[in-house]
């Protein structure tokens, strides 16, 4: 008696590029990992740190690419910065919620996650998540460090919401300023 298997075969399907200039980023604490399509740059995937001033090296080689619209993950605070900076560009972000790509097989790796990013953004895959604007989420803001949002709730003493605000202040500029005072509070023995 033979048993009948059955073959799994890939359909080898091109879908339409919508965004033919779009770029992928994929942020971290310490680092951005940048893919933007192959014939727009001879090496289509960088690393740059999440400093200021390579915040604008990787606005300025956007730009040189030529890539007008950005797709990236929206994971903890570290994609704020990036945001202001890519957004008072000229460019068009894309913030995209991590859970609508993250469960897809082959992303392993960083540079990887920035590439797959770049092609589902370029392809139309993604939707963008809604970003209130910027006066609204500086409304919020302030609002949110306040204080208690019902008159029971216990106020927070002063020496925790100076340094609640101080390390997010320290953060929305950019990422790495809070890594470096973490690591001179620690040298210090803080």
């Amino acid at each position: 008696m033979s048993v009948l298997r059955k073959v799994k075969t890939k359909a080898n399907t091109q879908l339409p590029l919508l965004h033919p200039h779009a770029a992928g980023i994929d942020s971290g604490a310490t680092q951005i990992q940048v893919a933007v399509p192959c014939d727009a740059d001879p090496k289509p995937v960088r690393t740059f740190t999440t400093f200021t001033d390579d915040l604008l090296k990787l606005r300025d080689w956007l730009k040189d690419a030529g890539v007008r619209t950005v797709a990236m993950e929206s994971t903890g605070v570290y994609w704020i910065a990036l945001f202001q900076v890519l957004a008072a560009a000229g460019l068009e972000v894309c913030l995209v919620n991590a859970r609508h790509c993250k469960n897809l097989p082959g992303r392993k790796t960083d540079i990887s996650d920035c590439q797959w990013l770049q092609y589902l953004h370029s392809v139309g895959l993604l939707r963008a998540s809604f970003r209130p604007p910027e006066a609204v989420c500086a409304v919020r803001s302030l609002l949110r460090h306040r204080g208690p949002a019902h008159p029971g709730q216990p106020r927070p003493d002063r020496a925790q919401l100076a340094g609640r605000l101080a390390g997010r202040t320290l953060v929305y500029p950019a990422p790495g300023v809070g890594d470096v005072a973490a690591l001179a509070a620690a040298a210090r023995g803080v």
